[in-house]
């Protein structure tokens, strides 16, 4: 006879655990300890076995017959009913490890620890405020193409495109780890390729015509700020590296004596060197009485244990009169000395590339090598400095170039 709600609930526990049937191998145990716990008894390739439906009253009668036909239903299909749900349960597993959160953690734990610590930042950041939130919890490999797009136009619409592209971008590579290490089948962000409106590319304000330079170079000696500013401004167009590096520099990696400069390049996390010309050697001579004693090399303003500001360089242009949006950027000595170095001196590209620690492979795969072209990049470095000095002076100046 079929069981009924009534005669469960009147169930009394007895000295021993005992059965309540249903059918087609449906029971209820009743504990000694008053438990009612769902069974479902079948027969799998010869063998009795039981699975556990769940417990009453949080399973009624009504759920543990609709659990029991789908069990059987499994049954029938020459499936083991225990064998899958230990699968399930692994799947769920697998796909709690697997979710989009934790993979974009563990991505970015491998990939990014040779970045910058502020590169670093900025990547998780945008994972955290703009992705996490509404992706984070769900498995890798359940992520549709719509669904990220929703996500995507979601800060396209707080009007921040570049964010948006940047945020696309990063998180392919994601679903590119994702795929490799057989987290997900594929990169669903493939499928998003021309979803968003495309930027205006905005470049770094830089002088790239020598009269314009010639310009710049007279204000910059004209500059009448403090002495570390007016040390920092003039140095940076002769050794154009990133304006981070240059108010980060310290003592400990310049040699005078050799005229060197070496440091981690703060976007690779590699070595680099830079060759000084003799009018940057000058002018590191020019500020060591102020800081030679200390760490760095342009200290801040308010301590000298500090570096100076990172808005220094560019509110020096901006007092001298330019636009730091349209005319030149602490940032833009590095396109005026790429462009004119290889356009008006024929400077060999590889050698500026070099130069200014890009990543260049050579036909041997390697990345970059800090020492290489260093006899070339000395003699570069040497010649830029005098072709600005010309400049300066109102010179016509010759083409000259080093050969790799």
């Amino acid at each position: 006879m079929a069981l009924s709600d009534i005669a469960i609930r009147n169930a009394k526990t007895k000295e021993k655990p005992y059965k309540l049937s249903d059918s087609g191998g449906l029971f209820i145990l009743i504990t000694t300890s008053g438990g009612k716990l769902w069974r479902y008894s079948y027969r799998f390739e010869g063998k009795q076995k039981t699975l556990s439906l769940g417990s009453y009253p949080d399973l009624g009668l009504k759920e543990a017959r609709e659990s029991h036909a789908a069990a059987r239903k499994i049954l029938s299909a020459g499936v083991d009913p225990n064998e899958n749900r230990k699968n399930q349960i692994s799947a769920k597993k697998l796909s709690a490890a697997n979710s989009f959160e934790l993979v974009a953690r563990e991505w970015w734990q491998s990939h990014m620890k040779n970045k910058a610590d502020s590169h670093k930042e900025k990547v998780i950041r945008r994972f955290e405020l703009y992705l996490f939130p509404w992706l984070g919890k769900k498995p890798i490999s359940e992520i549709t193409a719509p669904q990220f797009l929703e996500v995507i136009k979601r800060i396209e619409k707080q009007n921040k495109l570049e964010t948006a592209h940047r945020t696309l971008q990063t998180a392919g590579q994601v679903f590119r780890y994702a795929v490799q290490n057989g987290m997900t089948i594929r990169d669903i962000t493939a499928d998003l390729k021309g979803a968003l409106p495309a930027t205006t590319v905005i470049n770094m304000a830089a002088f790239t015509e020598p009269k314009d330079v010639a310009d710049l170079l007279r204000a910059l000696d004209g500059f009448n700020g403090t002495l570390t500013v007016q040390c920092a401004i003039k140095l940076a167009p002769l050794v154009f590296v990133r304006p981070g590096e240059l108010r980060m520099a310290k003592w400990a990696d310049i040699d005078l004596k050799a005229a060197t400069w070496q440091y981690l390049v703060s976007k690779t996390k590699t070595n680099h060197i830079v060759p000084l010309s003799t009018q940057a050697v000058a002018i590191l001579r020019e500020i060591h009485p102020l800081s030679g004693h200390g760490e760095y090399v342009f200290q801040g303003g308010h301590s000298p244990l500090k570096p100076m500001s990172e808005s220094a360089i560019n509110a020096a242009l901006k007092r001298m009169g330019y636009d730091t949006k349209t005319q030149i950027t602490g940032h833009g000595f590095r396109a005026m000395a790429r462009t004119i170095l290889h356009e008006r001196l024929n400077i060999d590209p590889a050698i500026i590339e070099h130069q200014l620690a890009h990543k260049v492979p050579d036909t041997l795969g390697s990345a970059y090598n800090r020492t290489k072209f260093i006899a070339q990049r000395t003699a570069m470095m040497q010649a830029w400095a005098d072709y600005l000095d010309e400049l300066k002076g109102g010179a016509k100046v010759i083409s000259i170039g080093v050969a790799a």
